[in-house]
């Protein structure tokens, strides 16, 4: 049977009218966000895991025939921006069914509800993160207990430290990192290109970052618990390095890169976790160092 030509631009049609409208959440205020939150076109990091995020903000989606993992979702204003790029890669958002999360502030969960109830989507996060999700802002013991709201994550999904969470055939694992929040969490899974499987790792921020007045070193365990999390990091297993704000893996760099040569693929670095960590860890033993008396 010919399936005439007409037929399946209708069909395209029909998809694009029944595609659920998503309506983002108020926008968020503040100086970087606007820079943060420029339009990027998406692309195909290593197999079946993509780049859907803006300029300044990370989004990660990872893709199968049985559904979708979105890791992230900046801005409440990203949300839009996020839902063009998966479209654009041929992918469906409401076909995402579970949203995790590397750090419950504004400009990494700021998009996770309007997603959420475009997708129906499972938000799975640490006890610490699933409570700044349900609540649409840090808790009082973050080191940035003022930062700005937005809109509250319903049906979160509480796990433990090294679970695994799956979509049919995929699974990212949780690494609990706390230091940069309490709930940080860095995600890891395998994507393979035919025979070849990498492991990927998109690793919370671990910067030493607070409010004017907060001492890490008021709290002996926070110091040991930062620490910690960083050694996690620099042993994961690691040849794809992603991380919540693209400046950190040099982002700009690897595109051109790419764009110079395709046959080359400059996100594939064996020694990127172990780079990464020793940087987080050279700054914050500088950050503890200015907090003596």
């Amino acid at each position: 049977m010919t399936v005439r030509p007409f037929l399946l631009l209708t069909s395209a049609v029909l998809s694009l009218a029944q595609a659920p409208a998503l309506e983002p959440d108020p926008p968020t205020k503040c100086g970087p966000c606007d820079e943060w939150n420029r339009p990027l076109d998406p692309f195909r990091v290593y197999g079946n895991t993509y780049y859907v995020g803006t300029a300044g903000l990370t989004a990660v989606l990872v893709t199968s025939d049985a559904g979708h993992i979105l890791l992230d979702a900046g801005l409440p204003q990203s949300a839009p921006l996020i839902d063009a790029s998966i479209r654009k890669l041929g992918f469906r958002t409401e076909d995402i069914r579970l949203i995790v999360n590397s750090h419950a502030h504004f400009d990494h969960a700021g998009g996770i509800a309007a997603l959420q109830r475009v997708s129906g989507a499972t938000v799975a996060a640490s006890e610490a993160g699933a409570r700044a999700l349900r609540q649409g802002a840090p808790g009082p013991d973050d080191p940035q207990p003022n930062s700005d709201r937005y809109g509250p994550v319903e049906n979160v999904k509480v796990i433990a430290d090294g679970e695994a969470v799956r979509v049919g055939p995929l699974a990212v694992t949780a690494h609990f990192t706390p230091g940069h929040t309490p709930g940080a969490a860095s995600w890891t899974w395998r994507s393979c290109e035919g025979s070849r499987c990498l492991n990927v790792v998109y690793v919370d921020s671990l910067s030493a970052v607070s409010e004017d007045g907060f001492r890490f070193t008021a709290s002996p365990s926070l110091v040991e618990t930062f620490r910690r999390s960083i050694a996690v990091v620099e042993q994961l297993p690691c040849d794809v390095l992603l991380a919540p704000h693209p400046f950190a893996i040099a982002l700009e760099a690897k595109l051109a890169a790419m764009k110079k040569d395709k046959r080359v693929n400059p996100f594939i670095d064996a020694g990127a976790c172990q780079a990464f960590a020793a940087t987080q860890r050279k700054a914050l033993e500088a950050r503890l160092a200015t907090e003596k008396p």
